[in-house]
């Protein structure tokens, strides 16, 4: 009760926004976050719109490690590298996601044993066959990016992967009836929540636009790729499933990242002066 009335005052707007955003990341990463007292699971309905803010501090220091990397090592051990550190901070909880969503749905198998098969946690062939070409190709973009494009594609690849995944949370229906692990964030991501995670998917779009103005198209291949692969998975999901679950939210983010990193390889002969 006094919970629901300090948030309604403004102060109280700012304080709940803040605590969103700490469980947000609580949710998505390995990271250490602040603690919250009294916690009520509804608290989680709030941190949605912060899943592109998740993936900036994730997307940062995976470029972190890329540019400090590729300073002392070849630039394809360097991405390893930076891919290695974004896996170890999400505790490769998207991966996961790619995983199990490719055992359930890579198969000719029905809606319920494809949410069966999606809950198991052993690793079938599908599963392993999508995390060796995804990660693969993620690594292989990396590596074929100069290092001045390579990190801010990767912070980029990030952030608007995970704002694309929260539109697939707009667009569809949760399909669990038990208590999944993505059902807190996925009841009430309503239409501010969702203008609120694409503006944080599109400023560093805008932020490397700005200080490269030439670069716009780069930038703009990329969010159209990310657009284009979850408006698949959208299809996808709503075919087989009839909606999402938490394990397809982290494949549609994963092969976001892949289609944002080979778009950019992509349009880079038509942009020169990166080269």
């Amino acid at each position: 009760m006094n919970v629901e009335s300090n948030d309604a005052a403004p102060l109280g707007v700012f304080r709940r926004e803040w605590r969103a955003f700490w469980l947000a990341v609580q949710f998505f990463t390995r990271l250490p976050t602040p603690h919250f007292e009294g916690f009520h699971p509804e608290w989680l309905n709030d941190a949605a719109k912060w899943f592109p803010a998740v993936g900036l501090i994730v997307g940062g220091l995976s470029a972190a490690t890329l540019w400090g990397a590729a300073q002392v090592l070849p630039m394809p051990i360097a991405a390893g590298l930076a891919l290695a550190v974004g896996a170890i901070v999400t505790g490769a909880f998207h991966e996961d996601g790619l995983a199990d969503t490719f055992d359930a749905l890579g198969g000719h198998v029905d809606r319920a044993k494809a949410l069966v098969i999606m809950k198991d946690s052993r690793l079938g062939s599908y599963g392993a066959l999508a995390l060796l070409l995804v990660t693969g190709l993620r690594w292989a973009a990396l590596a074929a990016l100069p290092l001045v494009v390579a990190v801010p594609a990767l912070l980029a690849a990030h952030v608007v992967a995970r704002g694309g995944a929260t539109v697939l949370m707009a667009r569809l229906d949760y399909v669990r009836d038990d208590d999944g692990k993505s059902k807190p964030l996925a009841v009430a991501l309503g239409p501010l929540g969702l203008v609120v995670a694409l503006g944080l998917s599109v400023l560093p779009l805008l932020a490397f636009t700005t200080s490269e103005p030439a670069a716009w198209p780069l930038w703009g291949a990329g969010a159209a790729a990310v657009a284009a692969v979850h408006a698949w998975c959208a299809r996808w999901y709503r075919r087989r499933l009839g909606g999402f679950t938490g394990d397809t939210l982290g494949c549609a983010e994963q092969l976001g990242e892949t289609a944002f990193l080979l778009a950019c390889v992509a349009m880079l002969p038509l942009l020169p002066w990166f080269a």
